[in-house]
C-alpha cells in the first residue's frame, strides 16, 4: 500500500479503490455517503486486503 493511496483513501475514499472492481468503488462509495469514517476504513481495508493477495 503506496503513502499517495493512504492519502488518497482518506481525503476521498472511493478514488483510491478505482482500479479494485466496481463492487468495491459501489461500496466505499456508499459507506462514504453514510459516514466520512466508515468509508475511510472500508478503502484501506479492501487496499490492505489487495496488497496481500
Amino acid at each position: 500500500m503506496s503513502l499517495f493511496r493512504v492519502i488518497l483513501s482518506i481525503i476521498f475514499p472511493p478514488l483510491a479503490v478505482i482500479d479494485k472492481g466496481c463492487g468495491s468503488i459501489i461500496i466505499v462509495l456508499i459507506l462514504t455517503i453514510c459516514g466520512w469514517v466508515p468509508g475511510v476504513i472500508a478503502a484501506l481495508v479492501i487496499l490492505n486486503r489487495a496488497e496481500l493477495e
